[in-house]
């Protein structure tokens, strides 16, 4: 294969100084004449499937709900009948009989049919889902022999190294397109076309609607990223894709072999900010790099390693980090209870000091009574809440920005709904009624609703969930 490569890169460019003209010759060889991709995606190829998912979505019959004027007027009225809703995407088979794809692909799905390369057809299982990430882990019923794909090492990625995008786009059947890695970090400024939240390849391999979830390959034939997005004006590519490193996806993937239901990412408890040319040169640094800390939990594994306000991170594990995403990124590639090197820039001196991954799941067992598990029908029953205290949420580690009321998710149960919610998620309000206690969360679910509206905090974000039946 390096051959190939090579021989591809010789044959195609040829760099002469200005003015002198290339040599025309005779191929010298069945190599040169015969540059193709085919060995890649003979290895590839297989191992990448299509993803048929269906979801129920109730529709309202109200004709006034989806008017600006009133729909605040009839909002709790109408019937809302259940209609299907029908996605297709792709997926990487990994072993195992695991597909990862995205979770913006088969999460919520109440059906999924998977379709190999070789026609074959299986029933999927949603075994893990991360919104956060956009990942989600399918298990095959009854798969045996499966072709899958070894994961390279993201971070052995160098902009201009050629990759294939592999998947279903339109639903045209499976395709194969080519091109470069044209970024890599690439990280959300807010307000753009990818998660401000996440960490990217970018490439210019075509990626249309139905690649989601397809595997981005480099020239060994091994997954280097899962395609997830793209920057688009008229719904096709553009040259700019975004597909998430391999390196989460492996993370994701052995929590999930364990039988995790939800991705257990370390926390860091620490609010950060961008270092910019300013901040650069009031703490004297050449360039404008890494992230200025604001803020810590009193609980942060950061401020137990000597971390302060005022310091700036510099690299985590070896690695720069310029970014808030690049923070996360990094952290979720940690071991959780390993001691990661973290360097610093602390009172004018670079330092490096070893802080503990914690998973911010990590709670003890001395909650008292304000601990409870739901049985309430509905989208909670199953999971174990807590009423938000200060003490609380410094030992998950969470920096200001909450509020101190509220309850807390501190375990999830075995509900068909569990999926949705992670450990440490605040429920803030439920149908309109905001949530300060526990007895205002009795009070909100302890109802025989149709229709549940939730908004959770979750890591300083908010999520809005909604179900009807």
């Amino acid at each position: 294969m390096t051959r190939i490569v090579q021989t591809l890169a010789v044959a195609v460019l040829t760099l002469l100084p200005f003015g002198v003209h290339a040599e025309t010759r005779v191929p010298d060889g069945l190599a040169e004449i015969n540059l193709t991709f085919a060995p890649v995606v003979d290895r590839a190829a297989p191992a990448v499937v299509n993803i048929y998912a269906t979801r129920l979505v109730a529709e309202r019959t109200n004709p006034f709900f989806d008017d600006p004027f009133f729909q605040d007027l009839f909002r709790d009225f109408g019937r809302t009948r259940p209609r299907e809703q029908n996605s297709l995407g792709s997926g990487v088979i990994v072993g195992g009989g695991l597909v990862v794809s995205n979770f913006h692909v088969v999460g919520n799905a109440t059906d999924i049919r998977v379709v190999l390369a070789d026609r074959r057809e299986f029933v999927g299982t949603l075994v893990m889902a991360d919104e956060e990430a956009d990942l989600a882990v399918i298990r095959l019923e009854g798969a045996e022999a499966l072709p899958s794909l070894e994961l390279a090492d993201s971070d052995a990625l160098a902009v201009g190294d050629l990759v294939l995008a592999i998947g279903n786009p339109f639903g045209v059947g499976q395709t194969v397109s080519s091109g470069i890695v044209s970024g890599l970090a690439r990280t959300g400024r807010g307000g753009g076309a990818f998660n401000a939240g996440g960490y990217f390849i970018q490439t210019d391999a075509p990626i249309n609607p139905g690649n989601s979830g397809g595997a981005l390959v480099d020239m060994q034939g091994r997954l280097v990223g899962i395609n997830t997005q793209i920057v688009t004006r008229s719904g096709g590519s553009n040259g700019i894709g975004f597909a998430i490193p391999a390196n989460l996806v492996a993370r994701v993937v052995a929590q999930a072999r364990d039988g995790a239901t939800s991705f257990e990412r370390p926390y860091a408890g620490v609010e950060v900010q961008l270092v910019d040319s300013d901040i650069a040169e009031a703490l004297g640094l050449d360039l404008p790099q890494g992230l200025l800390v604001r803020d810590l939990s009193p609980a942060s594994p950061f401020a137990e390693a000597g971390v302060v306000p005022g310091d700036v991170i510099l690299s985590l594990g070896g690695h720069p980090v310029n970014a808030p995403g690049e923070l996360t990124f990094r952290m979720s590639l940690q071991e959780i209870g390993a001691d990661t090197p973290v360097k610093l820039l602390h009172n004018g001196q670079v330092r490096t000091v070893a802080v503990e991954m914690r998973a911010i799941g990590d709670v003890g067992a001395d909650l008292g009574e304000t601990m409870m598990t739901v049985t309430a029908p509905g989208p909670f029953q199953g999971l174990v809440v807590q009423e938000v205290t200060p003490e609380l949420a410094a030992r998950w580690g969470l920096v200001r920005g909450l509020q101190e009321g509220g309850v807390m998710i501190v375990g999830l149960g075995d509900g068909a709904q569990s999926r949705h919610f992670q450990p440490g998620d605040i429920v803030s309000e439920i149908n309109g009624m905001p949530i300060r206690s526990l007895q205002d969360f009795r009070l909100a679910t302890d109802t025989d609703s149709r229709t549940w509206r939730v908004r959770i905090d979750r890591r300083g974000g908010r999520v809005f969930l909604t179900w009807r039946g």
